[in-house]
């Protein structure tokens, strides 16, 4: 009995990979409607941890939906205040996501942003244990959220998918 049910996994193997291709994420990385997350539990300025999110091929998160944010909050283990990609850096009060998407799903805190401050330029997730979305400067040090596109995989050859 064990022994039938090898081959048909593999045949279900095979016909993914041929049709659509088999999605998976690199190790420490978990796959979320379609991307790869990864928590970074290391204190770094939000440039330190985009150039880091850059180095590993990918960028600091954006987010596009409640459902994506909520298992976003999953990957971080609902730890506190989190870098995402997030900036007004280049033009105030114009929020941008630094792998260009655009920002179209917001979860800001109350009376945010408001750049009270006048350098709060970077945006952090999970403030004050709200799970909310605060301008913050950015020199001060956080974990941080990388996100970069998943891998593919066709008759064995690993392709980037890519986003539509």
């Amino acid at each position: 009995m064990k022994l039938a049910t090898l081959p048909l996994l593999l045949c279900v193997l095979m016909f993914l990979s041929v049709s659509e291709g088999v999605v998976f994420c690199p190790g420490g990385w978990a796959l979320i409607g379609g991307r790869c997350f990864r928590y970074v539990p290391d204190a770094l300025t939000w440039a330190e941890a985009e150039k880091n999110c850059l180095f590993n091929g990918a960028n600091l998160a954006s987010v596009h939906s409640p459902e994506e944010y909520r298992d976003i909050l999953a990957v971080t283990h609902r730890s506190g205040r989190t870098w995402i990609g997030g900036s007004d850096s280049a033009q105030n009060q114009v929020w941008l996501w630094s792998d260009g998407k655009p920002m179209s799903y917001t979860n800001w805190c109350p009376h945010e942003p408001n750049n009270v401050h006048g350098n709060e330029h970077c945006l952090e997730m999970n403030h004050a244990g709200r799970k909310c979305w605060k301008g913050l400067n950015c020199l001060v040090r956080l974990p941080s959220v990388c996100v970069k596109k998943n891998l593919k995989i066709w008759m064995g050859i690993v392709k980037k998918e890519v986003e539509k």
